[in-house]
């Protein structure tokens, strides 16, 4: 594993900002939520083991620990990190003399704004990922750092737009819409289609590169390939059962919360009445609460 000064920085500046957010909210009266803290600092670890363990450096030998670090830093650290900075946090994350500037900039906010509405985030996010996945493109970012970064920093760039409208980190709850269900689907259906393709496909992938012998771990490229393969599809598998269970859980708890006040005594009168063990023939007397 090299040293790699750019991730190294972007990392530490990624941990000190959120520290600082942390601290100047404390002072202003807020203590962000411990739970809130613990999907951040998950999300950048996670994000540290994608660019600076030895899963880098396997990388540059298997194909499949390259999808895996690309799971890891964009499927699984963008989501996290998103959460982690759910507002009051958003608001305070980056610095006064940073966060005017950039609000002032209409252009940018409008472009930021058009990117991250559902039906403009999926289709750019599946052209970015599929053309990052083309032969001259993935070759040129294995053989060239530069290329390299730019593949990884777009990969965590477009994901962050695409998990934007899901989990809405502007709000500093989960809004519960269920039009989030088919969303999640449309957003994992691109990338299982490409992890199903390196699974079927019998010509190895990238072979300029990886070459078409055994590859680190002893794999041969097609079941290095397939292996890649398969991660990304369990990590989609995974992603779409976890999204769904919690929006169905969060659109229960909002249809209970928004329930009159006497529907919930209604429902108990009525269960009352059901479990009665005899109904005596005649007429029945029904005593309505006030």
């Amino acid at each position: 594993m090299s040293f790699q000064a750019g991730p190294v920085l972007g990392l530490a500046v990624l941990a000190l900002l959120y520290a600082r957010a942390v601290r100047v909210l404390g002072r202003r009266g807020y203590h962000v939520p411990g739970a809130q803290q613990v999907y951040w600092w998950v999300g950048w670890v996670f994000l540290v083991a994608a660019f600076l363990s030895p899963l880098d450096t396997w990388a540059q030998e298997a194909l499949s620990a390259h999808m895996a670090q690309h799971v890891l830093m964009a499927d699984i650290a963008v989501p996290l990190l998103l959460i982690g900075i759910r507002n009051p946090m958003l608001q305070f994350f980056l610095p006064r003399s940073i966060l005017v500037p950039l609000a002032h900039r209409r252009r940018l906010r409008a472009a930021f704004r058009s990117l991250r509405r559902p039906m403009v985030a999926i289709p750019v996010y599946t052209v970015v990922l599929y053309a990052w996945h083309l032969g001259p493109a993935f070759t040129a970012a294995l053989e060239n750092n530069f290329v390299h970064a730019l593949q990884h920093q777009s990969f965590i760039a477009f994901s962050a737009l695409v998990w934007w409208p899901l989990i809405e980190p502007n709000h500093r709850r989960l809004p519960a819409e269920l039009w989030k269900i088919p969303y999640i689907v449309g957003v994992r259906l691109p990338t299982m289609f490409l992890g199903m393709a390196f699974v079927v496909a019998q010509t190895p992938f990238y072979a300029s590169f990886y070459g078409s012998g055994t590859r680190g771990g002893g794999l041969s490229a097609i079941s290095d390939q397939q292996l890649g393969g398969a991660i990304m599809m369990v990590v989609d598998i995974v992603t779409l059962m976890v999204v769904l269970i919690v929006v169905f859980w969060r659109a229960a708890l909002a249809d209970a919360a928004d329930a009159p006040v006497g529907e919930a005594g209604a429902q108990r009168e009525l269960a009352g009445v059901e479990q009665e063990p005899q109904v005596h023939s005649g007429a029945q007397v029904a005593e309505v609460r006030q």
